[in-house]
């Protein structure tokens, strides 16, 4: 497994993260311990989950079940805690399941941390990351009309110092360890670096977006900044929400899979996604390749990539990753991957 560094902090992470949002929906707290166990059995040091899940669906009942869960092996692995390295998120405004849909801001972080710590069952977070930024965001498809004018630059920047010299004062306890940022455009993260290095306060490690061969936006403007700044991406959905493993092609709708829970995918479901998947699952037939290998392997091979997130719904799954762990694609390969990316760009 390569270990890669997250952000400046000095903390190496796998570059493949465990995620977990369906710990308590779609997988049981059974099945979601025994991950934890393969997935640190396999050399991933990198877990993720967030104060809103489990997802599929998302509801008032089951919100902080994920971290329960979490928590609970965390009990009764209480020495190999410092085996691994957690990640969570406070959720942004408009969440009405968590302070009535409050915005961040430095009120809401202490109270947002303590119920993550006790569900957990932890004394320290190693990152803690902003589910999406207050003043709105690009992602999950609204990129297609997305307006960022109308807000007032002084209140946001004024908020994220807020939000900063808050976050110290959870460093300072040892609440938290490093702080990251997720579904953040270049302008917001520019704006959250740039304040944190002219007043010492919590710097970026990382920015959690979609990212996978049928999503790109990161490709750019992103990309740019992670290499300047030192903020690397933590890619979530790298198997596009399970459409490049192929399980949807031909009108397919598998038993307990995401899109028997949620129609559309969050957006994600045209025709134009099916003929890019088609496309790219060709190029790993052609190969020789498990096609869900080659997407993460793809993923992790990206220049500005720290950790590629992925899901598993239960352990057949996250075998089928695990196996795929050491796969390094050809340049021949790639080049197909970039041509299929030009006859097939956003299809979402």
């Amino acid at each position: 497994m390569k270990m890669k560094p997250l952000g400046r902090t000095g903390v190496m992470v796998s570059d493949l993260c465990l995620g977990t949002m369906t710990f308590g929906t779609q997988t049981t707290e059974t099945g979601g311990h025994r991950q934890m166990d393969m997935a640190l059995a396999a050399g991933i040091n990198f877990v993720d989950a967030a104060e809103m899940y489990p997802v599929n669906p998302i509801s008032k009942e089951t919100v902080g079940r994920t971290e329960e869960i979490l928590g609970n092996w965390n009990a009764s692995n209480a020495a190999r805690r410092g085996d691994y390295v957690l990640a969570t998120k406070h959720s942004g405004a408009g969440f009405s399941h968590a302070r009535d849909g409050a915005p961040i801001s430095g009120q809401t972080i202490p109270e947002a941390i303590e119920g993550s710590l006790r569900r957990l069952q932890t004394d320290y977070i190693d990152l803690y990351q902003f589910h999406w930024p207050n003043r709105g965001s690009y992602m999950f498809r609204q990129n297609w009309d997305y307006d960022p004018s109308g807000g007032d630059r002084d209140d946001v920047v004024a908020n994220m110092q807020e939000c900063l010299e808050a976050l110290q004062v959870q460093v300072e306890k040892g609440n938290i360890r490093a702080f990251g940022l997720s579904n953040e455009s270049a302008w917001g993260t520019a704006q959250w670096v740039r304040l944190a290095d002219e007043t010492g306060a919590p710097r970026v490690a990382s920015v959690q977006n979609e990212y996978s061969m049928l999503c790109r936006h990161f490709d750019t403007d992103m990309a740019e900044l992670s290499a300047h700044e030192d903020v690397g991406l933590l890619a979530f959905s790298p198997l596009a929400a399970g459409f490049l493993t192929g399980k949807y092609q031909g009108g397919s709708v598998p038993e307990g899979s995401r899109m028997s829970l949620v129609p559309e995918m969050g957006g994600r479901k045209s025709a134009r996604v099916f003929d890019a998947v088609a496309a790219y699952l060709e190029i790993a037939d052609k190969h020789g390749l498990d096609p869900v290998h080659m997407a993460l392997s793809w993923c992790r091979s990206r220049p500005f990539m720290t950790s590629a997130i992925f899901g598993a719904t239960d352990e057949a799954q996250l075998q089928r990753i695990l196996d795929g762990k050491d796969l390094e694609l050809s340049e021949d390969v790639l080049k197909e991957i970039n041509l299929a990316h030009r006859a097939h760009p956003m299809p979402y």
